[in-house]
Order: structure tokens, then sequence, then C-alpha cells
């Protein structure tokens, strides 16, 4: 099953701004902490979609998703924000969740192409996930892994690298929570003014 439209609710849309393949693939499940939960991959659909538009499409033509690829996608997901998680906090992953991602890891990736096709794959969708594994594995054992941050919007989960010069981001996009967060302390802060 292919598809590449766009999602009828807004809220389906994909973030594009973890700043690595893996942080914007573990961002289709959004609210992480929330009761509600937002799943941004609810059908084959929408994964095919997400590799479109992460740029991870063989051929330049959508990828054939199958239900298995789905669920195999989205366990693969979950152990890598684990082991993006737990390698954050300086624990060790949990052994099940490292042997899933480097099984994902050695499968056949996207082979980069010049010209007007930009990668191929003899399986589009296992070398698409295979990409996204093997970016995660670099990412933990890189000293680029001190920069990767949560966002501070409570209501938010997305996991972004914090390319400031300072260091000091705090939220995963200003056009996002940044913007939320402005917003709500310039209230707060009319509020009190009022109250005086």
């Amino acid at each position: 099953m292919t598809g590449t439209s766009a999602p009828a609710d807004p809220a389906l849309a994909f973030p594009f701004i973890g700043g690595r393949p893996c942080l914007n693939f573990v961002a289709t499940l959004g609210r992480r902490h929330s009761s509600a939960a937002l799943e941004r991959l609810p059908d084959p659909a929408a994964l095919a979609r997400w590799f479109t538009e992460a740029e991870l499409a063989a051929d330049g033509a959508p990828v054939r998703v199958t239900a298995r690829d789905l669920a195999g996608a989205r366990l693969l997901r979950e152990a890598l924000y684990r082991l993006v998680r737990t390698s954050m906090a300086g624990q060790e992953p949990e052994p099940a969740d490292v042997e899933l991602i480097n099984e994902a890891a050695a499968r056949p990736d996207l082979a980069p192409q010049l010209g007007a096709v930009r990668w191929t794959a003899r399986q589009p969708a296992r070398a698409a996930l295979a990409t996204v594994a093997r970016d995660a594995v670099l990412l933990a054992r890189s000293p680029l892994l001190e920069r990767v941050k949560e966002c501070e919007n409570p209501g938010c989960s997305l996991l972004f690298l914090d390319d400031s010069q300072a260091r000091r981001r705090r939220w995963c996009s200003m056009d996002r929570c940044g913007n939320l967060a402005k917003v709500a302390g310039y209230r707060s802060r009319s509020r009190a003014a009022v109250t005086r």
C-alpha cells in the first residue's frame, strides 16, 4: 500500500525538527508523556508518506509499505526512543532494544545515487528503516548525543539536536512550543500586572 497525500488532521503532520533522521522518526509518536499519545503512523500509507517526506524514498517513488512493515517500524521506533533516552541519561539500554536496533541496522540500507534518483534499494521500506537505525547507532556512540534534548513544553515530548551556538535551546522549535511558551508567559505577566 502506498500513499503520499497530506493528513486531514494537521496534528498528524510529521515534525522534521529533530536534526537527525532517527529523532525525526521517533517524533512520529507525539505527546508521549500524555495519556492521549498522538500516533502519526496509524496505517501503512502514513509510514509511506513519512519515508517520502523524510526523503528516504528509494528511486524517487512512493515506498510500498505493508501492515507487517508498519508493525516492525513502530517496534523499532520505540526501541530507538528508549535507546536515545537511556543514552541521554548515561544508562545502558535494554538488551532487547539493542538487539532489535542492531538487527535493523545490519540490513542493507539505502544506497546513495548520483543523478536524478537519490537512493536505491531492493526492499525500500526495510532499507529506509535500516538507514534510520544506523543513524541512531551513530548518534548514540557520538559526542553529539550530549546535545540531544527533550522539548521543555510539558505537552511536547519531541527530542532534538541542539545546534544553537550557546547550546541553550529549550524548545523543539520556536514556531511550535517556543511561541506557545512566549504567549503563555506574556499572558501570565499581563494577568499579574492587572491584579496588582
